[in-house]
């Protein structure tokens, strides 16, 4: 059994992650990709201390800070957990079950998937749900988009700069967004859009080759190297409902401490019940919900739990130093 799972590998997973391996404690990352929300800023500019910076950066730095302290990441998506005695059990879609003492919620909002046969059995294999991410890797061959909204239009706009071909599917008359870079991208000689259509099936057999589509009332297979999905983010936490509470959005309901209703699960980021989703905010939540895991555990194990960085003067002490309230430890 490891000391603490955190569940979701965006800035506040990996910000309490560094935190956990600080203390020492066994930390596992489990992640259905790395970076979340963090992975759709170009441009980060009001991060303290990092005057600008892209999230895909700012991520890979801190991804690095967390292994440097010996937490392992590896990439899944946890699809149950159950409180077991004094430790938590967590069950993955690759059918694993990993154990801990303490569990760390922090995967944030989840990449919709296109829900349609083919697509779990390559998931990874072709098919990629972070644009920013994978897009390089596609440069100079043929891509298909499944988009919508802003991180569709964002997402056509990077892959038609970088791809030989992309062909760009969205369900309606047009995807949403933002209309003068739509219209910029359809202008492009590589690009080939497929309005009002519906995904039907993901093929390939080791790995995605190509898309079935019905067009204009016809099915159509669109061949390419690449599938990108965006469709937007959902948060997920149907599987979570009996164990921690919820609020009627499904958020994570939490305290000032990042504690959830449940002893020994704690909550960070924008899975929690926390009104502003903001990369700063996630990390710090990362980091209180990191030290509040770490104080649990230490007291499973009898040992002392981590001091405050201040303590209140006790009122003699006060009167006898001046009006200081408080005093580092």
């Amino acid at each position: 059994m490891r000391d603490v799972i955190v569940v979701g590998a965006g800035i506040a997973g990996l910000s309490a992650a560094i935190y956990c391996s600080r203390q020492n404690l066994d930390t596992l990352v489990i992640g259905k990709n790395l970076g979340g929300q963090a992975l759709l800023a170009s441009e980060i500019q009001n991060y303290p201390g990092v005057p600008s910076t892209s999230g895909f950066d700012l991520v890979r730095k801190i991804e690095a800070q967390a292994r440097s302290f010996g937490a392992e990441i590896t990439f899944d998506e946890v699809v149950a957990l159950r409180k077991e005695g004094e430790g938590c059990v967590l069950k993955t879609s690759s059918d694993k079950e990993h154990s801990s003492l303490a569990v760390i919620l922090a995967f944030g909002k989840t990449p919709r998937d296109l829900r349609v046969p083919g697509e779990d059995r390559l998931k990874g294999k072709g098919i990629s749900y972070c644009t920013i991410c994978d897009g390089p890797l596609f440069k100079g061959r043929t891509t298909v988009l499944v988009g919508i909204g802003e991180h569709g239009v964002e997402s056509a706009e990077m892959l038609c700069k970088i791809a030989r071909k992309l062909y760009w599917v969205f369900p309606s008359k047009t995807p949403g967004g933002d209309p003068s870079l739509f219209k910029s991208v359809v202008s492009r000689s590589n690009v080939e859009v497929f309005p009002n259509s519906k995904v039907l099936e993901v093929r390939g057999d080791k790995s995605f080759e190509s898309l079935l589509i019905e067009f204009n009332g016809e099915e159509r297979e669109i061949k390419a190297d690449g599938l990108f999905v965006e469709m937007g983010y959902v948060t997920k936490t149907e599987f979570l409902r009996g164990v921690v509470e919820l609020n009627e959005r499904g958020e994570i309901k939490i305290d000032r401490a990042c504690r959830t209703s449940a002893k020994g699960i704690f909550a960070a980021g924008d899975v929690t019940d926390m009104p502003y989703k903001q990369a700063i905010i996630a990390a710090s939540m990362g980091v209180i919900a990191a030290l509040s895991a770490y104080n649990y555990i230490a007291r499973l194990k009898g040992k002392g739990e981590m001091r405050a960085d201040w303590r209140h003067l006790k009122v003699e002490e006060e009167e006898e130093k001046g009006p200081l309230f408080f005093a580092p430890v």
